[in-house]
């Protein structure tokens, strides 16, 4: 399966973007699908992530909980990650991820999938 992001942009603190990260040909209802950012000198960091055996089954970074939502829908083949309230510290390259048939939920280390996308940046900034 390949990854394409794409929803990132330039936005003022308190606005909100959806990301969207579409499969290629493949359908995703077996990935496990998270959303990655990395900012400038700063480790991956995994901020959601939906386990494939279930849409419900999701976890969220500390620092976005309340804020961002994930989401798929498997007829299209794609993943969302909407952002709400967004503040100059979400400012990253966010990345989708995936990995098929994860024995557990969730993993919020990067070296556990093995699908990436190319990354869109989201700028936060007056």
């Amino acid at each position: 399966v390949q990854l394409v992001e794409s929803g990132g942009g330039l936005v003022q603190p308190g606005d909100a973007l959806r990301l969207s990260c579409a499969a290629a040909g493949r359908s995703l209802s077996s990935y496990t699908m998270a959303w990655f950012r990395q900012g400038p000198q700063k480790d991956r960091e995994c901020v959601a992530a939906n386990s494939w055996r279930s849409r419900d089954r999701v976890w969220y970074s500390d620092s976005v909980a309340g804020r961002f939502t994930i989401s798929r829908d498997n007829a299209k083949e794609t993943t969302f990650l909407e952002m709400k309230n967004l503040q100059p510290a979400d400012t990253s390259t966010y990345y989708c991820a995936a990995r098929i048939l994860l024995p557990y939920d969730y993993s919020q280390n990067a070296s556990v999938f093995n699908v990436w996308g190319q990354g869109t940046q989201v700028t936060v900034s007056s």
